[in-house]
């Protein structure tokens, strides 16, 4: 990784990410959404979460984006207001080179200069562990990271014809 910057997004990014979440959706339980959205529609979530005053991060590698992450609201109730829920996609030939790690240092450093006290991220969990579309890989990041599972709910999506797990995990800042 020669020359790696961790920026905040732009609408104008909204393709390169869609590119990087399309895998997730078409080919993997990571996310449970199984309809791609359109650029238009992802744009439009962009928009929200960024009007919204939540950080919003790209990463580019040699001016390719290769990673994002974001954070929002857990629950819209007032008193919910420092806990955040937390979401990051790398691109699939950039696994395992630090990007995510630093996209994540860089959204808590924003999460903390908001005063945000508590990260959420809610993860789809394998229900065995030779799944061909998701791997637990998504937790062990997690945990690498602080993070710790607090909720594990059972067959909560359904995709590619077989359930899922979930699982709630959190992350003081």
């Amino acid at each position: 990784m020669k020359h790696l910057v961790i920026r905040p997004a732009t609408l104008a990014d909204a393709a390169a990410l869609l590119s990087i979440y399309a895998p997730h959706v078409t080919h993997t339980a990571v996310s449970f959404e199984e309809t791609l959205p359109t650029v238009e529609e992802f744009k439009s979530r962009m928009e929200k979460t960024i009007t919204d005053g939540f950080p919003y991060l790209v990463a580019e590698c040699n001016g390719e984006v290769v990673g994002y992450c974001y954070a929002g609201l857990l629950n819209k109730r007032s008193a919910w207001r420092f806990t955040v829920e937390t979401s990051i996609y790398i691109a699939e030939n950039q696994h395992r080179k630090g990007i995510g790690r630093l996209l994540m240092n860089a959204l808590e450093e924003a999460l903390r200069a908001q005063q945000r006290t508590c990260c959420i991220a809610i993860i789809a969990y394998p229900r065995t562990d030779t799944d061909p579309h998701l791997t637990k890989a998504s937790v062990t990041f997690h945990e690498s990271l602080g993070y710790q599972i607090k909720g594990h709910f059972t067959r909560c999506g359904y995709k590619f014809g077989r359930w899922y797990d979930v699982v709630y995990m959190e992350h003081q800042i």
